[in-house]
């Protein structure tokens, strides 16, 4: 592919991708206050609640992804993305009308059954770039996801005025926006030269994970990347309970926070990136991104202010550097015909990871902020997160030295 047609591509991808996940942040703010009227319980019960939902999308991904991945390996990564752009269009349509909280299981579980984009979307990004550009290009998923949380979480704080069902309708509109401009525009990335038939044996969620043992460098950063997943699930999972818990934050302000979570996450993964890689190298981008997160874990958890919480999201943000480089060392010891497998694997791991994390977050979260618990401490998730990035980044090291 010219350079000029891989441009554009990439161009494409980013734009799919940041549709996508503003349709995905919308629904954050008011899905706490959403689960409340459903369940008529505190935030710490729906705290619970909120941690088995990620569980259920989490589940069926797991299961789903290495066939998504697989089938993206046989016949092109188009398809694959379209069919995951349709189907959760007609997910948030399913969820906006649900009756019970049972109706938004439902739902997430289908959701999980089509939540491919990421996947393909990797997978399409390491079709078109040269192995020294991957962890460069990589870091425009995360760009996708910040600017995705500035337009996604604000617009959906905006929309709960309208009730806490408008901001799903919103994003089924969005999706399925997506799917039509994807449908006529997204080009094919994978050459028919690269691809491989798809094989039931290679298609399977542990088998798949097995892919991750065939190269030592990505045996060696399984279980730090594997930690990392996990820890990342105290923003991700807790985020809006814990401080509408601690600050008493409105849905509007928890918008407006995830707003600036973005800001911070674009910066650093459309701008900074792209220097400080290059400068520092992907193995000491790993430790540095990882010494990041672990002090912004810590900061969020003894925050006493609201505007601390916008303060420490800066330092927290920039250990945003460790992914893309993790991922581009991963990515330039596999072959192109297995790169679609690749991430079928990273994303099951990833789904394998969020099946645990968000359980441990919530119920960390529900029990520190209960009367059971002998002290009040909603910060508890974080200081777990600390933990376990601290332990990544010895591991990390670990790896990288074989």
């Amino acid at each position: 592919m010219a350079r000029d047609k891989k441009d554009a591509a990439l161009g494409f991808i980013f734009v799919t991708l940041l549709i996508d996940i503003i349709g995905f942040g919308i629904i954050i703010p008011i899905l706490p206050q959403l689960i409340q009227g459903l369940i008529h319980d505190t935030v710490s019960e729906a705290s619970r609640y909120g941690g088995w939902l990620i569980f259920a999308y989490s589940f069926m991904q797991f299961l789903c992804s290495p066939i998504i991945g697989n089938l993206s390996d046989q016949y092109g990564r188009r398809p694959v993305l379209l069919f995951s752009l349709f189907g959760f269009g007609i997910d948030y349509l399913f969820l906006a009308f649900a009756p019970t909280i049972a109706w938004l299981f439902v739902g997430r579980l289908i959701a999980g059954v089509t939540g491919a984009s990421i996947t393909t979307g990797s997978a399409y990004i390491a079709d078109i770039s040269t192995p020294e550009k991957k962890a460069q290009n990589f870091g425009m998923i995360g760009a996708a996801f910040g600017l995705g949380f500035i337009i996604g979480p604000v617009l959906g704080g905006q929309l709960a005025h309208f009730g806490v069902r408008a901001p799903f309708i919103g994003a089924a509109c969005l999706s399925l926006i997506n799917w039509l401009y994807g449908y006529f525009i997204l080009p094919e990335s994978l050459s028919k030269e690269n691809r491989r038939p798809f094989q039931w044996s290679r298609a399977n969620p542990v088998g798949s994970l097995r892919m991750l043992n065939k190269y030592p460098v990505i045996a060696g950063m399984v279980i730090s990347i594997t930690l990392i997943y996990i820890a990342s699930h105290s923003v991700q999972t807790t985020w809006s309970y814990y401080t509408i818990e601690k600050f008493g934050w409105s849905s509007r302000m928890v918008g407006n926070s995830l707003g600036v979570v973005g800001i911070c996450v674009m910066i650093v993964q459309g701008l900074l990136i792209r220097k400080i890689i290059p400068k520092l190298g992907q193995e000491k981008s790993v430790y540095t991104g990882l010494a990041l997160y672990a002090i912004g874990f810590l900061l969020f958890a003894f925050a006493t202010q609201t505007w601390m919480m916008f303060a420490f999201t800066a330092v927290y943000c920039l250990g945003g550097i460790a992914m893309p480089a993790i991922q581009g060392i991963i990515s330039t010891h596999v072959p192109p015909n297995e790169q679609g497998e690749l991430q079928g694997a990273l994303t099951s791991l990833m789904s394998a990871t969020a099946i645990i994390g968000p359980l441990i977050m919530t119920n960390a979260f529900a029990y520190f902020t209960s009367s059971a618990a002998p002290v009040h401490f909603p910060g508890a998730p974080f200081i777990v997160s600390a933990v376990l990035t601290l332990i990544s980044t010895v591991l990390a090291y670990k790896s990288l030295r074989k």
